[in-house]
């Protein structure tokens, strides 16, 4: 006996299991952006979920291909929504970016910071604000106003207190700095790692 070349034209699986996968894929996809965040599953699990709920409310349209051509247009509408209404940042900003994005962020300490040990909550710091933190000089205190002068490349950033007569251009002056500092860290790297081939 030859086997149907399609499964779900076997009987095994019924018309209303296929839109219940689509809502457990849905549900599974949302749970981890969830997890990571960044619009990474957002769009897809927004779409095989509502495509699931549409095919399980009006059972005639659970066929396959119907599903496959609801899932694109719940994604797309999706994704307009998405960028529309932008949310995971401001317009043009809703992409995920690398740690040295948080040179120069400026941020509160959530935890005393010592050269050691301490948390910050950063500005801007995403959709997680709280990094480990460490201290270029001495301790600072609770509440205490901070820089990000190196962003490490993890969740531990180096930061340094931002005085009382501080403003934009003395913050813009140490992100300046900073990156400059990592310029340098960078060009050395490259030199061991060309080193190194040799």
């Amino acid at each position: 006996m030859a086997h149907p070349l399609f499964p779900l034209q076997t009987g095994l699986v019924g018309p209303e299991t296929l839109p219940l996968l689509l809502i457990l894929a849905g549900l599974g996809l949302s749970v981890a952006e969830a997890f990571v965040p960044g619009a990474h599953f957002v769009v897809l699990g927004v779409a095989l979920l509502a495509a699931g709920l549409v095919g399980f409310l009006f059972t005639p349209l659970a066929s396959p291909i119907i599903l496959g051509l609801l899932v694109f247009v719940f994604g797309g509408l999706t994704l307009y929504g998405y960028r529309e209404f932008d949310l995971y940042g401001g317009k043009g900003q809703g992409q995920t970016s690398d740690s040295d994005a948080l040179a120069g962020k400026t941020g509160r300490v959530t935890e005393r910071v010592t050269p050691t040990s301490g948390e910050v909550k950063l500005d801007e710091g995403g959709f997680n604000p709280y990094y480990a933190a460490r201290s270029v000089h001495g301790e600072l205190e609770e509440g205490s106003e901070v820089v990000v002068v190196d962003p490490g490349g993890g969740n531990v950033v180096t930061v340094e207190g931002v005085g009382p007569g501080e403003d934009e251009i003395d913050r813009e002056l140490a992100r300046e700095r900073a990156r400059r500092r990592r310029e340098k860290l960078e060009a050395e790297r490259e030199r061991e790692r060309e080193l190194e081939r040799e």
